[in-house]
């Protein structure tokens, strides 16, 4: 994801998750332009020739981009119409998953059924996947997320599974319970957590998620699966001053888990 690098500005994420290594690139949330200003990845009123057109930008840097934020809770009063036409620009810019989340806090689950069964329709249409990741509240482990996806029941609507924030926001393994969602995971959110020495998210292999179990219960479903690092900073050290330390971090990060998965599919 582009996440990491929000200090920084998006044509440096984007140089930098290219020069990581990384084939692939999701889109975030915002990032801090020359101008010193926060600016949207993708504005959620943008006409979709602005998503075309960064899709464009990423591709001739060697770069697909595959995800991109919904950035609104499906619950919000404006949630379906700006989820609609999240669907409408990440068809624009050939992206093939729309990632939404619910409030830390809770949220209006009959609400999100109603909602997704109308956007269900309409992400089809526009060959784009909704996916729901784990967020506290109603989202707050992947059987939640799958009993909301598996109600609504729709060809285009999955479950994307964040095992960091399951350890985060419960204090969770999200071991046992990837295991009970496992079927309608299409996509993962890879952050890493630690309760010790502080409590706090990090990049994979830093925390205390076993990466291999976690990733095994998908392994060989004959899917291709996104698996957008959100999170790839190291327990206790202060966020990265330069985007050149982030290069650092990413490119670790990418290392871990290609041996992670690796490993998995020599023992199988």
């Amino acid at each position: 994801m582009t996440l990491p690098y929000s200090d920084f500005s998006l044509e440096r994420a984007l140089l930098g998750i290219k020069n990581a290594g990384y084939p692939y690139v999701a889109w975030g949330v915002k990032h801090r332009e020359s101008n010193g200003e926060q600016v949207p990845v993708m504005p959620e009123d943008a006409p979709v020739e602005s998503a075309r057109s960064l899709g464009k930008r990423c591709r001739d840097l060697g770069l697909e981009p595959i995800m991109m934020f919904s950035t609104i809770y499906p619950e919000h009063p404006r949630g379906l119409d700006v989820l609609t036409h999240r669907i409408k620009q990440a068809s624009a810019a050939g992206i093939g998953q729309l990632l939404t989340f619910g409030h830390t806090q809770g949220g209006n689950r009959p609400l999100w059924i109603e909602r997704f069964k109308i956007l269900g329709p309409i992400a089809r249409d526009h060959a784009v996947t909704i996916v729901v990741k784990q967020h506290g509240g109603e989202t707050g482990t992947g059987q939640a997320c799958a009993d909301i996806v598996r109600e609504v029941d729709d060809p285009n609507v999955f479950v994307n599974y964040d095992a960091g924030n399951v350890m985060d926001y419960l204090n969770l393994d999200p071991i046992p319970d990837i295991q009970k969602c496992a079927e309608v995971v299409r996509s993962f959110c890879i952050k890493d957590h630690r309760n010790w020495p502080k409590d706090q998210d990090c990049g994979p292999g830093f925390g205390e998620i076993d990466h291999y179990r976690l990733l095994e219960p998908v392994l060989f479903t004959g899917l291709t699966m996104p698996l957008a690092y959100e999170n790839i900073s190291a327990p206790l050290l202060d966020r990265p001053s330069t985007p050149e330390r982030i290069d650092v971090q990413a490119r670790r990060s990418r290392e871990f888990l290609e041996t992670v998965i690796a490993g998995l599919q020599a023992k199988s």
